[in-house]
């Protein structure tokens, strides 16, 4: 009789070490309150300091229009970095 091993199975790999599932991150409730506070932190932040060059530069709604952009645009890369991590 032969003493070789049997063959392996069709769902294991050839050195017969069992093989793990692919582990994916999954987004819970504080990944997404954490994304929505930071989001906001964002938009409120550079709106404030807009504000504030504002009302020490007199010139009205050109600091706090930047400030919102500015916010806008931190907010959504903040978002979409933390997003990709989880795809």
């Amino acid at each position: 009789m032969d003493a070789s091993p049997p063959p392996p199975l069709p769902d294991e790999p050839p050195d017969g070490s069992p093989e793990e599932p692919e582990r994916r991150l999954t987004p819970g409730a504080a990944a997404f309150l954490g994304l929505g506070v930071a989001v906001a932190l964002s938009v409120a932040v550079c709106t404030g300091a807009g504000a504030l060059v504002d009302t020490v530069a007199h010139t009205s709604p050109v600091g706090t229009l930047v400030g919102l952009a500015v916010g806008l645009t931190l907010g959504v890369l903040t978002a979409v970095t933390t997003v990709r991590r989880y795809l």
